[in-house]
């Protein structure tokens, strides 16, 4: 649409376009600079899913993570499996793992992509998930800075 309005302009005065480009480039670079940890780590995992680098689920993590090529792990709050936890935790202890802890399991599987996204963008259908690990972590962003700095501050569990 705007494009258009561009077109009209230009046939008419070259000083009006020139005001109209101006605010769309101001409004693609203004982007959310302010991270937490609960912030930063779903597009995190989700530029690690785009590059087929996330693991989700004991199996495949727990594989991950025994062969050293985990680089980070997100373990939900509400897993209710003991021997999950205690078999996470202690695998990213031995293999020098950075663990973040993440509220809810339905939370876990959203930020991971295991849920339908209706025509709203709403998530329909999550399959929660009690672990995923990070085995690469696709392309470099601020969220990702800002998750490494908060890993390497010792702020995380």
């Amino acid at each position: 649409q705007r494009e258009e309005v561009i077109k009209t302009e230009d046939s008419n005065m070259a000083d009006e376009e020139m005001e109209v480009e101006t605010p769309v480039e101001t409004s693609e670079v203004a982007a959310p600079t302010e991270y937490n940890p609960m912030t930063a780590l779903p597009e995190v995992l989700k530029k690690s899913l785009y590059s087929d680098g996330l693991r989700k689920g004991l199996h495949e993590c727990a594989k991950a993570l025994d062969h050293g090529t985990a680089r980070l792990c997100c373990l939900a709050g509400d897993c209710d499996e003991q021997n999950y936890v205690a078999l996470v935790k202690a695998l990213c202890n031995e293999h020098d793992v950075s663990l973040i802890t993440v509220p809810t399991k339905e939370m876990l599987g959203e930020w991971c992509g295991l849920c339908k996204i209706d025509s709203e963008g709403n998530a329909k259908n999550v399959v929660p998930t009690s672990v995923a690990v990070v085995v690469d972590y696709g392309e470099e962003s601020q969220a990702l800075n800002f998750l490494l700095q908060y890993l390497s501050s010792g702020s995380a569990e």
